[in-house]
């Protein structure tokens, strides 16, 4: 894994009259008040031995001081430049705090075992359960989360190609329905309607589809018949009436079909189809001759079109609802996700399951990329510069380690007092 480039600083988040470097100010203001008492204590004790008290306490307050000093300048660089041995220590080992810092990651989060352990703590389909059942405009936080995460989704759709997006989601669709077998399921359909009775809207459809085409084209009906007579006919006007028995017989037949539902020609209708069900389901031949025609039609430029404006429609209502989220929840997708939300906080089984989905996902994840994420750590420290690793963590400790100058300048003038009261007085 190649080195990580160094990252920029971290930005002072603490205010300035609280930050690492009034800290140092404050702790070394401190050491020259305690120098510029010890000073004028030794004057004071030539001329009174009170005085003596407080040299002691200013004198042992600098030794303190100076040692905490050096301790903690000794951690980030070398004291007043001097390459003394032992200072220096977080900038000469970087490396190693890397591989501390991974080695301790590794063990205590990222061994199957811990995050199957920590995993069985969490309720996740509670939570999610939650999430997904807060009312529009209460819960706050998952409000946050909610908008937050649509702009994500809003975002990502938009900076995707559109176009080429598109033909990926055309070729994916193109390429199941070729791969469907559609005519074994027409025939399961068509089974599936004449067991309810729900072929015979379908009869009655063709029935009077058929009467309104033959009247509709009952000239061109009573042409052929003239045609087809013999001149006698015509020369008679016998065809005009043979035309006139045909059509009335045609019309009549039509007009009872419609009118009884137990009509000899409806019985064969539906033997028909009953016929091309079975077909369907098993007449292989029927079957190549079907899907050739379903391929035929999925190849036309026509349902290309037709897939891209689903496409199109479908990317432009998905941008609506992530970026008008209060919008999209409460229609019917918000009333489907509530509905969710309630069921995963009402439905043990189902939330036992996932939360053991999610389990077994984390701690596969921990399993196959614990490694990779260690390493990462580890070369993200080495990759930065030793400046880049002092500066950060004395931005993040500094202050606390100022006080510790505070700190050991005052006990360290308290501990030498109290050395001289015993001193003076044993």
């Amino acid at each position: 894994m190649t080195a990580v480039s160094q990252p920029r600083p971290l930005p002072d988040t603490v205010p300035t009259a609280a930050g690492p470097a009034t800290m140092r100010r404050v702790a070394t203001g401190l050491l020259l008040v305690m120098a510029a008492i010890y000073v004028g204590a030794r004057i004071g004790e030539a001329h009174q031995s009170g005085w003596g008290y407080v040299r002691a306490f200013a004198e042992a307050a600098m030794v303190g001081g100076l040692a905490d000093w050096f301790a903690v300048t000794a951690l980030f660089r070398h004291p007043l430049g001097l390459p003394i041995p032992h200072t220096a220590i977080i900038p000469r080992n970087k490396d190693r705090i890397g591989d501390s810092l991974a080695s301790f990651l590794r063990q205590n989060f990222l061994t199957p075992s811990v995050v199957a352990r920590r995993m069985r703590k969490l309720d996740l389909a509670g939570a999610a359960g939650r999430f997904l059942a807060a009312p529009t405009g209460q819960a706050e936080r998952a409000g946050r989360l909610r908008l937050g995460a649509s702009r994500l989704i809003a975002d990502l759709v938009a900076a995707l190609d559109a176009e080429r997006l598109g033909g990926m989601v055309r070729a994916a669709v193109s390429q199941r329905l070729t791969a469907l077998d559609v005519a074994p399921i027409l025939g399961q359909a068509l089974e599936a309607a004449i067991d309810r009775d729900r072929h015979i809207p379908l009869l009655d459809g063709a029935i009077d589809w058929l009467g309104r085409t033959l009247v509709a084209n009952e000239e061109t009906i009573r042409t052929m018949i003239s045609a087809k007579a013999g001149s006698v006919l015509r020369w008679t006007g016998l065809d005009e009436t043979l035309s006139n028995k045909i059509l009335d017989g045609l019309y009549r037949l039509i007009e009872e079909v419609g009118a009884d539902p137990h009509h000899p020609l409806r019985d064969k209708a539906e033997e028909g189809l009953a016929d091309l069900a079975r077909r369907l389901r098993e007449d292989e031949g029927l079957q190549r001759r079907v899907n050739a025609f379903k391929d035929e039609v999925i190849a036309s430029p026509a349902v290309a079109a037709w897939l891209d404006g689903l496409w199109g429609q479908a990317r432009a209502a998905l941008l609506r609802g992530a970026r008008d989220p209060s919008a999209a929840m409460a229609g019917r997708l918000g009333e489907t996700l509530r509905q969710l939300g309630l069921t995963l906080q009402t439905e043990p089984r189902l939330s036992r399951a996932i939360n053991l989905f999610a389990r077994r996902a984390t701690v596969g994840i921990a399993a196959a990329y614990g490694d990779g994420i260690v390493r990462l750590v580890s070369d993200t420290v080495r990759g930065w510069d030793a400046k880049t690793v002092t500066g950060r963590l004395e931005q993040a400790v500094g202050r606390d380690l100022q006080y510790i100058r505070v700190n050991g300048t005052l006990v360290g003038g308290l501990v030498g007092l109290a050395i001289h009261v015993v001193d003076m007085w044993v």
